[in-house]
């Protein structure tokens, strides 16, 4: 029997800097969103939009989204994963939490911070990779900035599932969707985008082109609204591409400094 994941992509547009805003946002799409989903993709920095001025959310939103997160996750009787701003022992980070509907939860701290808009400068890179095993689905989440690292995505834990999760702006909008497309190609696995839509309070404007690409590269979804998409991801593609293609077995071996 073939094993199904079905996820959703969030594409919505975010409130600046206004956490309370974003949650109830999202508690309304999500209880409009009645379609059977395993696993909810929301964006990067979900509750606050790109900002590099995390002084300004106040110390507690961290905790209180990922309480949001877990009573969401139960409530949908789905695995839900995005970003938040997060700040622990005096810094910040831009920390991707992946938590399952029983509560349990799985951390991510983006490893490329994004040196063009100074993220560098306020907040703390990650050091480790995340796959998290998931209802017979191997899945490594990452943040915006890292779909530009092949190096960093290389599928070295045969993983099944990519996951991108980004506030990336229209004018390098091209990069976003052949890079994706690539990931998944050269990894031989899905591989999700989830953008952000709208615009944010700095002029940066973001037109979403949300997808879902899988082991060959076909797009199986792919959005430029508002709204919530879904798709169906096999367990027994990924195991027929790797069986009748054997590329990874030629991959080069490396070691990550």
């Amino acid at each position: 029997m073939d094993e199904l994941l079905n996820v959703a992509l969030v594409q919505t547009s975010l409130k600046w800097e206004d956490p309370e805003a974003n949650r109830a946002a999202l508690d309304a799409k999500l209880k409009a969103f009645t379609s059977n989903a395993d696993l909810i993709v929301l964006p990067e920095m979900f509750t606050t939009g790109f900002t590099m001025s995390p002084q300004n959310i106040k110390i507690d939103e961290g905790k209180k989204t990922l309480t949001w997160m877990k009573q969401k996750a139960k409530e949908k009787d789905a695995a839900i994963v995005g970003s938040i701003i997060f700040s622990e022992n005096g810094a910040f980070t831009n920390r991707l939490f992946f938590v399952e509907p029983d509560g349990k939860t799985s951390i991510y701290d983006k490893r490329h911070t994004f040196t063009l808009a100074g993220e560098d400068k306020v907040y703390e890179a990650g050091k480790e990779r995340l796959v998290v095993n998931y209802k017979g689905f191997k899945i490594c989440p990452m943040i915006c900035y890292d779909l530009r690292f092949p190096v960093w995505a290389r599928n070295t834990e045969d993983y099944d599932v990519l996951v991108y999760v980004a506030n990336w702006p229209e004018p390098r909008i091209t990069a976003w969707d052949t890079l994706l497309k690539a990931r998944a190609i050269e990894n031989m696995s899905y591989c999700i985008g989830v953008n952000r839509i709208g615009s944010d309070d700095v002029g940066h404007k973001y037109p979403g082109h949300s997808v879902v690409f899988d082991g060959l590269g076909k797009d199986l979804v792919f959005s430029v609204n508002e709204e919530i998409v879904t798709a169906s991801l096999s367990k027994k593609h990924i195991q027929n591409v790797r069986d009748k293609l054997k590329f990874l077995n030629d991959r080069d071996r490396f070691i990550l400094e």
